[in-house]
């Protein structure tokens, strides 16, 4: 069925309904309506982007796993809008460590993250989008957190808990942090030294002692006006005398404080007429909480008793009574209380309300109370229910009704969150209601394979694909095989193409915990469900300004291929007619091509593929081939990573459940470095999104960003040498270089410090001079003192990569008029998992046996059967072994499986 219709071919099926029911739309408003959401959807198609991991967490010198599916519009096709995903991989200081282009071939691409063994362990979160998507914001983007371990070298474990008060009206933050090594025995009387952060601000430091259980700890006020959600707690302990170890726990809030928020069904309370009312009680660290309590009405009069349901939400009934006053008296989990007063019932308005407890069907109920429907008898009002723009149902109410009925199939609706809103006869929204659609339309993904098999073992799983129709289904799948015994997660917890591309996309908030709606299929789940639809929020658009006919412009345009466009003028800034644009580069084989800018000077070059880190070089000459002109590149401002809309997903302590996994990677990478298979990296080509007005913000300096005894920032960093060291000799005061490696004139060597990891100091040169935005020497004991052991007795030259802004201007740089160097990002290198293949003589078995991804593929494709195979090997541990499969097909049904053997 084609569901992208005008409104009048969408309502032949209207019910009418006992309580005098609805009649076919055939007149104003509803045409207006349908007709501006119709071209609003046109010119504004909603693309989505999901993507399937191999793992939910990983350790450093891992690699991260990934396949992509965009889809377009409210039946999830794969998308021919876009041609070109991006990918990133952010840190906890909204700090983009890693970005790769990838092209979408209809709406597919997979790739993957190579971790640095010195990367530092944290909270990161891995984020998808297009360029198309920008034009609607990061709320839209995919966005999900993973936890990264340095499993192959740590030597202390560090775990926080935190409690709450107030000082002197300041919110009070008090945490214990305690110290094991890995196998939990207490780092006791140990020294430690913090900082602690809070956004891009310090706001204290100090020291202290473990006692005997290895427990240190610290307070600190929040002084801040703003609030925070996101912290760190910076820790050096000094395990002996020549180790001091960096740990850093995350502060997700700084008050036991809990936000309790009302929500009227459809938007409004009506006097005299029973509404739902739900709640939704979220604690400061973004987590839903659990609450109880009871409204009372201004007489005092106990009306209705609640307690959350699910996550800190809930519901109850509530008829209010015109000039009453209604208070909510909460109950919290510690036992405090406070009194918060609930919307005001308005004298006259309408009720939407929708009951959908009956499998197949939802039952909308629009009711008005008496002096609504005297104050104008007449009025009819209208209903449109849509999804990602597109019409799927629409009535209008019969003259003088002032309550009425209809009962909908859910399977006129597709899968996910349909919007109903009532309008006024004149046009304007009066009430809302999100309601979620669970039919059964997925794809059944039918896995036929032996229930056990022998630890080396050879697998074969048959893939079966059929649609709600039972025939079957040409998709595209990819499958990842993990031992549950390593690599053990919760399924509520679990990010899915489902909750993805049918709930958390089209919310703006944080939804906790979304595959527990889809996990489970009792009516409990369901009604958690509807409560949460009751709570969250629908904002892909706003109806006054799509009735108005305000539709914004996009500023971003659909990226179809690599492009390169830009503008030339003269140096008085008038457009350049007719000149000549040159593009070369060497760097991968000579490539060489030019064009003619238009009547605006404005020039591109489409259709490119290039791999990542080319440099070109852009040359332009006016029509008489004269040099004196400027160049200007499109597009060479990042997206900004500092909005989280996830940030609840923290995990406070990421070692928490992690043992086998931990020692698991330690095994393989043991097993690595015994045969000489271990590898070492460091990845600088980074995005720090930082504040303007702050200086070196996200400077790792323990002393404090820019406390140092010399400080190098912007234009003061040499550049164009042919190694770093050539490019700083000389130029840091009391540093000279000796093969590559930095020594203080007052003796010794100094040790390397990029973005917080320590590397070892011969491979200073290893990094690109260009990529640094920051340099900060510390050879003084004032400033030493803070790194103990690890900073050497030279001291510690502290690196920082460039911010965003830094990186986007030297990506291009125009040194003379007419000449531009640039290096945009280009496709990055799409990799292939490697699966060992034990009957090969030339596998490493003993390399093989330690695997924690058994296999993964993103590139199964059934046939016209709907049929699909392949093998691999288990590894060589026994235990559950869990294989994810998830796709769709080329209609945009959608499907998952999970499908679990013994391995013994």
């Amino acid at each position: 069925m084609n569901h992208r219709k005008l409104i009048i071919s969408l309502l032949l099926a209207v019910s009418i309904f006992t309580l005098a029911g609805f009649i076919v739309a055939d007149n104003y408003p509803i045409q207006k309506i349908a007709l501006q959401l119709n071209k609003w959807a046109l010119k504004n198609p909603v693309e989505k982007v999901y993507l399937q991991l191999d793992k939910p967490y990983y350790a450093t010198g891992d690699d991260i796993w990934f396949k992509a599916y965009v889809t377009i519009g409210s039946q999830h096709e794969l998308t021919s809008l876009s041609g070109v995903l991006n990918v990133e991989l952010i840190d906890d200081k909204d700090s983009v460590k890693q970005h790769i282009k990838l092209p979408l071939i209809h709406g597919l691409t997979w790739g993957d993250f190579a971790l640095p063994d010195t990367l530092s362990e944290g909270n990161y979160r891995i984020r998808a989008y297009t360029d198309w998507m920008r034009n609607a914001g990061p709320e839209y983007f995919f966005d999900q957190h993973v936890s990264i371990v340095s499993a192959i070298d740590n030597k202390v474990n560090a775990r926080v808990a935190y409690t709450f008060a107030s000082q002197n009206g300041q919110p009070t933050v008090n945490a214990t942090i305690n110290y094991t090594d890995p196998e939990g025995v207490a780092y006791a009387n140990k020294v430690v030294k913090y900082n602690v952060d809070l956004g891009a601000k310090q706001i204290a430091k100090g020291k202290g002692v473990t006692d005997d259980k290895g427990n240190i700890s610290l307070s600190f006020i929040n002084t801040l006006k703003e609030p925070v959600n996101s912290g760190r707690i910076i820790t050096n302990i000094q395990i002996d005398k020549n180790n001091l170890i960096t740990k850093t726990v995350p502060v997700k809030a700084t008050s036991g404080n809990v936000d309790v928020q009302f929500f009227p069904e459809g938007g409004n309370l009506v006097a005299g007429i029973t509404s739902k009312i739900a709640f939704k009680a979220v604690g400061a660290d973004g987590l839903g909480t659990d609450i109880k309590g009871t409204v009372t009405d201004d007489a005092g009069n106990t009306v209705v008793t609640f307690n959350s349901q699910h996550l800190g939400m809930g519901e109850f009934a509530l008829n209010p009574k015109a000039n009453k006053i209604y208070k909510a008296h909460i109950i919290y989990a510690d036992g405090s209380d406070n009194t918060i007063a609930l919307p005001q019932a308005l004298d006259k308005g309408y009720v939407l309300s929708v009951n959908k407890k009956d499998s197949s069907k939802i039952s909308i109920k629009i009711s008005a109370n008496e002096q609504t429907y005297e104050s104008d008898p007449n009025d009819t009002l209208s209903l449109i229910a849509q999804s990602d723009g597109e019409v799927y149902y629409a009535a209008k109410s019969k003259p003088g009704v002032s309550s009425f009925v209809a009962t909908l199939d859910k399977s006129r609706f597709p899968s996910g969150i349909v919007q109903f809103t009532l309008f006024s006869s004149k046009g304007e929204p009066l009430n809302e209601r999100l309601v979620f659609i669970q039919n059964n339309d997925q794809l059944k993904l039918d896995v036929k394979a032996a229930k056990t098999y022998a630890p080396g073992q050879k697998v074969k799983i048959q893939l079966n694909a059929t649609n709600a129709d039972a025939k079957p289904a040409v998709g595209s799948f990819s499958v990842s095989v993990t031992d549950e015994t390593k690599v053990p997660q919760d399924e509520n917890f679990a990010s899915t193409i489902l909750t993805n591309l049918l709930l958390t996309s089209d919310l703006r908030g944080y939804v906790e915990q979304p595959n527990y709606y889809f996990n489970n299929t009792s009516e409990k789940a369901q009604a958690d469900m509807d409560v949460l639809m009751l709570t969250q929020g629908y904002h892909r658009f706003e109806w006054k300004r799509v009735l108005n006919d305000d539709l914004p412009e996009a500023v971003y345009q659909p990226e179809k291929t690599l492009r390169i466009s830009g503008r030339i003028t003269t140096l008085g800034g008038k457009p350049v007619v007719n000149g000549k644009v040159t593009l070369l580069s060497t760097g991968h084989g000579i490539f060489f091509t030019d064009t003619i800018t238009d009547a605006n000077g404005r020039f591109a070059f489409n259709n490119m593929t290039f791999p990542d880190s080319i440099r070109f070089v852009i040359q332009a000459r006016t029509g008489k081939d004269h040099r004196n002109v400027n160049i200007q590149l499109d597009d060479v401002i990042p997206q900004g990573a500092d909005h989280d809309k996830n940030a609840a997903d923290v995990q406070v302590n990421i070692y928490d459940g992690l043992s086998n996994y931990v020692q698991s990677t330690k095994d393989l990478f043991n097993q690595q470095l015994k045969y000489g298979l271990a590898k070492h990296t460091i990845v600088l080509k980074e995005v720090v999104i930082t504040d303007k007005r702050i200086r070196l913000k996200n400077s790792s300096n323990l002393n404090g960003p820019g406390n140092a005894d010399q400080v190098l920032v912007g234009d003061q960093i040499p550049l164009g040498c042919f190694s770093i060291d050539q490019c700083l000799q000389g130029v840091l005061m009391g540093v000279i270089f000796r093969n590559g490696v930095p020594y203080s004139t007052r003796g010794g060597m100094m040790t390397i410090n990029l973005d917080g990891v320590f590397i070892p100091s011969d491979e200073l040169n290893t990094i690109n001079i260009n990529d640094i935005g920051s340099i900060e020497v510390l050879r003084t004991g004032a400033y030493m003192s803070i790194y103990g052991s690890q900073s050497g007795p030279g001291g510690v030259i502290l690196l920082t990569s460039k911010t965003g802004e830094d990186l986007s201007k030297e990506r291009y740089n125009q040194a003379v008029p007419g000449l531009v160097t640039y290096s945009p990002i280009g496709y990055s290198k799409i990799r292939t998992f490697y699966s060992p293949q034990y009957d090969d003589p030339k596998t490493n078995q003993a390399i093989a046996d330690q695997r924690s991804t058994i296999y993964w593929n993103p590139n199964i494709v059934t046939d016209k059967s709907g049929n699909a195979s392949f093998d691999y090997f288990n590894a060589g541990s026994k235990g559950t072994y869990r294989v994810i499969i998830e796709g769709m097909d080329v209609d945009g049904n959608i499907g998952r499986q999970v499908y679990r053997y013994k391995v013994e």
